[in-house]
């Protein structure tokens, strides 16, 4: 292992070969193996022993389910290896293990950012500029060159959207990406790159998003209230903004804090006066 390498992750795991050659296998099934990943390259040690240079991964992610064996398991990742290969690998740790894979491929490199390029619903006039990217088990983590450290965590992006556009002057899918900053304002950053950190981010971020993405079927209500707090309203004002009584508001934030949409950060208490209560405030009043 030369000086620049560092090994990222040392576990036993399973892989499956999908593609051998151009050809799918489909009698393929899972061999156990030791997984041996470094920022260089991913060891297969089973009866035998593979070595796939990072840079002969054409792509990463997403399904192919070659065969019932494939299909029947939950979770694993995809890898298209030069010469027409493609690799499902699998490891006791899985999420662990796709978040070292990705840092292989992305910690430290160069990406494009425009942030905000949206803030509590207004489009700001941030310009494009360069950024060092760093990966976590929790947090997308963008050192821009303007001295601004931008945190995108995991489990905070709300959506991503994709658009084509022009930055340093080459055509390039963007990611909008819609989270939350320190101040708990909405905000969008604008990600790009080049191809195979866009690979990588895609994986990424679609990743989060799948984390907050629920089955919601909200009423008109709910769906209001949620549109109005998002615009920066206050939930005090919310009866008379959405025309209805605090009880029924009460209720619709139950409802909302059980599909995880909003969350409580303080609560006020409502209380009445006590027989002692009345007692003691009586007592002080007569002594003043």
């Amino acid at each position: 292992m030369s000086e620049d390498e560092r090994k990222l992750m040392d576990d036993r795991g399973q892989f499956l070969q999908a593609v051998r050659g151009g050809r799918e296998v489909q009698d393929a099934d899972w061999t156990q193996c030791r997984i041996v990943l470094t920022t260089v390259r991913i060891v297969l040690v089973a009866e035998g022993k593979r070595t796939i240079p990072l840079d002969s991964i054409t792509d990463v992610g997403g399904r192919y389910d070659v065969n019932q064996n494939a299909a029947g398991v939950a979770s694993y990742v995809t890898i298209h290896v030069e010469g027409e290969d493609v690799l499902l690998l699998r490891a006791p740790e899985q999420d662990e293990f796709e978040t070292d894979l990705y840092r292989a491929f992305v910690d430290n490199t160069i990406v494009y950012v425009q942030h905000p390029a949206v803030k509590g619903g207004v489009v700001q006039n941030a310009d494009w500029q360069r950024a060092k990217i760093k990966l976590t088990d929790e947090a997308l983590q963008l050192a821009l060159s303007d001295g601004q450290y931008v945190t995108i965590d995991r489990d905070d992006i709300g959506d991503v959207e994709t658009d084509e556009q022009t930055v340093d002057g080459s055509e390039r899918r963007v990611f909008e990406v819609e989270h939350t900053d320190e101040e708990g304002t909405s905000v969008e950053t604008n990600l790009t790159g080049e191809e195979e950190q866009v690979t990588i981010l895609e994986e990424v971020l679609q990743e989060g998003a799948e984390r907050n993405r629920a089955n919601l079927d909200l009423s008109p209500v709910e769906q209001q209230i949620v549109m109005a707090l998002h615009s920066g309203v206050s939930p005090f004002d919310l009866p008379e903004f959405v025309d209805s009584d605090v009880e029924e508001i009460e209720e619709i934030f139950d409802r909302l804090i059980e599909l995880d949409v909003i969350e409580t950060i303080r609560e006020r208490t409502e209380v009445e006066m006590t027989s002692r209560g009345r007692q003691v405030a009586s007592e002080e009043m007569g002594n003043q």
